[in-house]
């Protein structure tokens, strides 16, 4: 069964770096766009950051517009995403996943998805 399996969370500073990443195991994942979403604890599921499937085309909520940046290398199936000006606010899972549509326009909204990972705990301290 195809998986997406992230890393590189941690527990950081207000105003720090970090880069999480998304494995996948199955390169039908290079066909698809590809998002990253984060849950807080007692919040819903919100949507960061997406790309499509090219790496052409990128989306980001308002809220990290400026500090984090998404991509992707198809050749690795991996896709990751860059934070920086990390803070407290930011702290949460943050979650990978797959459109359902591949070669499809890149979406913000959760019902797109069909494919997530377990997620990776990034923790930003004040």
């Amino acid at each position: 069964q195809a998986q997406l399996v992230e890393s590189g969370g941690g527990l950081v500073q207000a105003g720090d770096s970090l880069s999480v990443s998304c494995a996948a195991s199955a390169r039908t994942f290079s066909r698809r766009p590809m998002g990253w979403f984060r849950q807080a604890p007692g919040k819903e599921r919100e949507f960061v950051a997406a790309i499509s499937w090219s790496g052409a085309t990128t989306l980001y909520a308002d809220s990290v517009k400026g500090r984090f940046t998404i991509s992707r290398d198809n050749a690795k199936n991996t896709v990751y995403l860059q934070m920086n000006s990390l803070k407290p606010e930011d702290t949460a899972v943050y979650l990978c996943a797959a459109q359902i549509e591949e070669y499809g326009r890149v979406y913000p909204q959760k019902y797109a998805y069909g494919y997530w990972g377990q997620g990776t705990q990034v923790t930003v301290s004040s």
